[in-house]
């Protein structure tokens, strides 16, 4: 041993722009996320405004109140989604009525009798019912699937089991599932597999949604799986 090989040598301290660097980084990590919601928040509202308060007489309308009371030209958000909530109960609570039952009918009889917009209306109502519906979950699991080939794995969200035509036709239990892409799950694929060919995954959908869309930098906390297949190997 020579001397001095026992002195540990304490790495350069950052430099001032380093550091202001690093806390720049830090601090855009924190701000960031909350900004980019309170934006998105921010947009949605002031879209739902310019959609609905057209359809809203002036004397309802808060703003031209003030500005017409008082002179003040106020941008206040929120008018619109408000009349839209009071808007959407009461057509509700009509809607379980017996003359709003009627009402509807008479509407979907006459909706049924035009060829395009029958098309149109049958399916936007059965994505709005399977959407919306409060007994329903919109997907059930998480799942791995090979896609687009054999030895490549993907994230995807069990629909439902098949039904129909694509249940009697099959040769064996068929399950729908949807694929999506990164990092939009919003878009993705409506595939129908085998249900041996899917590997069933205990984290929860909207852990899967999240490792989706970050790209996979975001990852659930680990644990292990409830069921191991035979012949895995899991690591800790």
């Amino acid at each position: 041993m020579q001397l001095g090989d026992d002195i540990k040598v304490k790495p350069p301290r950052a430099g001032l722009l380093t550091r202001l660097r690093n806390s720049f980084l830090t601090g855009l990590i924190v701000i960031a996320p909350v900004g980019l919601t309170f934006w998105l928040i921010w947009s949605v509202i002031g879209w739902f405004d310019s959609w609905v308060l057209p359809f809203v007489p002036a004397a309802y309308r808060p703003d031209i109140w003030l500005l017409q009371r008082f002179g003040l030209d106020v941008d206040i958000r929120g008018i619109g989604v408000a009349f839209f909530f009071v808007f959407t109960i009461l057509v509700g609570w009509l809607a379980k009525g017996f003359i709003g039952r009627s009402i509807i009918r008479w509407a979907e009889g006459l909706v049924q009798k035009t060829p395009v917009i029958r098309s149109i209306y049958g399916g936007l109502k059965q994505i709005a019912e399977t959407i919306l519906a409060q007994d329903q979950t919109s997907f059930e699991q998480a799942c791995l699937i090979e896609y687009p080939r054999k030895g490549i794995w993907a994230i995807a969200f069990v629909s439902t089991t098949a039904k129909g035509e694509i249940a009697s036709r099959a040769a064996e239990p068929m399950m729908s599932v949807f694929l999506p892409t990164t990092p939009n799950p919003t878009s993705g694929f409506l595939l129908f597999l085998p249900l041996s060919d899917i590997i069933m995954l205990d984290m929860t959908v909207e852990d899967a949604a999240k490792l989706v869309i970050s790209a996979g930098l975001v990852y659930p906390a680990s644990q292990l799986p409830k069921e191991v297949p035979e012949g895995a190997t899991v690591v800790s």
